[in-house]
């Protein structure tokens, strides 16, 4: 099987789901006139990132208008949303929704709430308690939110409940201004992960991460998809908004996997 992946490297308003998700129906049209089969956007894109206070106040339910909205669209595109679910007992979870065919196909809960430096989501989320692969249209795949994937763990567990793909929504800042260079270390490491876990366990690494900035933070974009062979097939521009495709060929994963059988070894 063939698809084409696109990326929405945008630059959403902090706090402001209306223009938010608007931007997200633009892109889609967008995705859907450019041939994109599937589209990912960055961690809490339909919110913003450092919310903080604001968390409950654009908090969905999964049930609210803005999630009928988004199921709608989804009968253009198939797509990964970034936003704030409210559970039934009133908590709120950084999550990561994979709409397919006008129904919500996955829920992922960001596991790995960072809690140091500049992050302070324990503070504000409550924490997801499981990670699994799901099945969709372009065969098995599991959804990991930026913090999720520098746990290895995260990617094992991932492969070996079948995924083919890794969808990685994510808000990664730079480090300051002043260190605003062509490729910021944050970048690099990124990069490096995806590669890594991509060869490692044989399947497409698909990153996507935001641009712009909030409360002086910036985030740096770079987004991009990996293949199994840590080859990369695209990649958008660094601290710009862009919107990138690529194409996702599964006979790769068959192909590493056939050459290098380390999940078929696996004995845990």
């Amino acid at each position: 099987m063939t698809f084409r992946v696109g990326i929405a490297q945008i630059n959403p308003r902090l706090g402001d789901l209306p223009s938010n998700l608007a931007l997200y129906e633009e892109k889609i049209r967008q995705g859907a006139k450019e041939g994109a089969d599937l589209l990912l956007f960055p961690e809490l894109s339909l919110t913003g990132y450092f919310l903080r206070d604001m968390v409950p106040n654009v908090a969905l339910k999964l049930s609210a208008p803005e999630i009928r909205e988004l199921k709608q669209l989804s009968r253009k595109v198939s797509f990964v949303a970034g936003l704030v679910e409210e559970s039934s007992d009133y908590r709120f979870y950084n999550a990561a929704i994979y709409f397919e065919a006008g129904e919500i196909r996955h829920v992922h809960r960001k596991v790995y709430l960072p809690t140091y430096g500049m992050f302070d989501e324990q503070r504000y989320f409550a924490r997801g308690d499981r990670l699994r692969a799901f099945d969709s249209k372009f065969g098995r795949i599991a959804v990991l939110i930026c913090e999720d994937l520098w746990h290895p763990s995260t990617a094992y567990v991932a492969a070996l409940d079948g995924a083919l793909a890794i969808l990685c929504p994510s808000a990664s800042p730079l480090r300051g201004i002043a260190e605003r260079q062509l490729q910021d270390d944050n970048a690099r490491y990124w990069e490096l992960l995806n590669r890594t876990y991509a060869e490692t366990f044989g399947l497409f690494v698909i990153y996507g991460n935001r641009v712009g900035f909030e409360d002086g933070v910036g985030f740096w974009g770079g987004s991009e998809i990996v293949d199994p062979s840590g080859q990369r097939v695209t990649k958008a521009k660094y601290y710009d908004e862009d919107f990138i495709l690529g194409e996702v060929a599964l006979e790769s994963v068959r192909r590493k996997r056939t050459m290098a059988p380390l999940l078929r070894d696996e004995d845990v």
